[in-house]
C-alpha cells in the first residue's frame, strides 16, 4: 500500500510539474516573435501569414497527431519532457525505445516510465551541451561544416540514424514490417511527386506517420489471426512459461528434501 502511494504521488508531481513547465515553454516559443518585433520595429505581413495558414494547420493536425503516437511509447514523464525539449521522431523517441529494450522492460510498466525519463532527460543535457559547445566553436568549426566533401555526410546523418535502427527491429518482425515499409515508400514517392519536395512534403509525411502506425497495427492483427506470424510474440510467453516450470520443479525438490528430513527424524 505504501509503494502505491509513492507511485500515485510521483504521478501525480509529474503530471503537475509537467502542465506547469508544458505552458511556461509554450508562452516562451508564442512570445518570441512579438518580442522580436518589439526589439526590431518590424510588423506582420498579414498576407504572407495569410498564405501560409495551411501550413500552420497541418502542423496543428502533426502535432495533435503526434501527442496521441508517442504518449504511450514515452510515459508521462517521458511525454512532458520530450515535447518541452523537441527533437521528438529523431531523437526522443529512438533513444526512449532503445533504452527500454536494452534495459529488458515492457512498455506501459512503472519501470519503462522511469527508464524513458531518465533516457530523455540524459538525451536532453547532452543535446544541449553540444550545441553549447556549437555555438562557443562555431568559428573553428564553419569551415568543416562549409567543406563540399563533408556535405553528403552530413546531408545522410538522419537516414544513417533510422536505417541504423531499421535494421534492427526489421530484423526481429520482418513479415511485420512488410506492409508498413511498402505504404510509406509509396507516401515518399507519391508526395514527393506531387508536391515536388520541400517543406509540405515533409509535413505530409508526418501526419502520414501515425496512419502508418494504424495500418501496422492492423496488419499484423490480421497476420497474427492467420498464423502467419509463427512463433512471434509468444517468446515471452514461452520463457515464462519455462521459468515457472523450473521454479515449481526447485519448489519440489525442496519440498521432497524437507519430508524425507522428516521422515528421517
Amino acid at each position: 500500500m505504501k509503494r502505491e502511494k509513492s507511485m500515485r504521488t510521483f504521478d501525480d508531481n509529474t503530471h503537475l510539474y509537467g502542465r506547469i513547465w508544458g505552458v511556461v515553454a509554450a508562452l516562451l516559443i508564442l512570445a518570441y516573435p512579438f518580442i522580436c518585433m518589439i526589439i526590431f520595429g518590424a510588423s506582420i505581413d498579414w498576407g504572407v501569414f495569410a498564405s501560409g495558414i495551411s501550413i500552420i494547420v497541418m502542423y496543428c493536425a502533426v502535432g495533435a497527431v503526434e501527442t496521441f503516437t508517442y504518449t504511450p511509447m514515452l510515459g508521462s514523464g517521458g511525454t512532458y519532457l520530450g515535447f518541452v525539449t523537441g527533437n521528438l521522431s529523431n531523437l526522443k523517441v529512438p533513444c526512449s525505445l532503445n533504452c527500454m529494450e536494452q534495459a529488458g522492460v515492457e512498455k506501459g510498466t512503472e519501470e519503462a516510465e522511469v527508464i524513458s525519463t531518465i533516457s530523455i532527460a540524459i538525451s536532453s543535457i547532452v543535446t544541449m551541451i553540444i550545441l553549447i559547445l556549437g555555438v562557443v566553436l562555431i568559428s573553428f568549426l564553419t569551415p568543416v561544416f562549409e567543406n563540399e566533401k563533408l556535405a553528403p555526410a552530413f546531408d545522410n546523418v538522419l537516414p544513417a540514424l533510422f536505417g541504423g535502427m531499421a535494421v534492427v527491429y526489421i530484423s526481429k518482425n520482418w513479415k511485420i514490417s512488410v506492409i508498413p515499409c511498402v505504404l510509406m515508400l509509396l507516401v515518399f514517392i507519391i508526395s514527393s511527386y506531387v508536391t515536388g519536395g520541400g517543406e509540405l512534403a515533409g509535413t505530409l509525411i508526418g501526419v502520414m506517420v501515425p496512419v502508418g502506425v494504424v495500418v501496422t497495427l492492423v496488419s499484423s492483427r490480421i497476420m497474427y489471426k492467420k498464423g502467419w506470424l509463427g512463433a512471434i510474440g509468444t517468446e515471452s510467453e514461452q520463457a515464462e512459461a519455462e521459468n515457472k516450470n523450473s521454479s515449481e520443479e526447485k519448489a519440489d525438490a525442496i519440498g521432497s528434501a524437507s519430508h524425507d528430513n522428516e521422515e528421517e527424524k
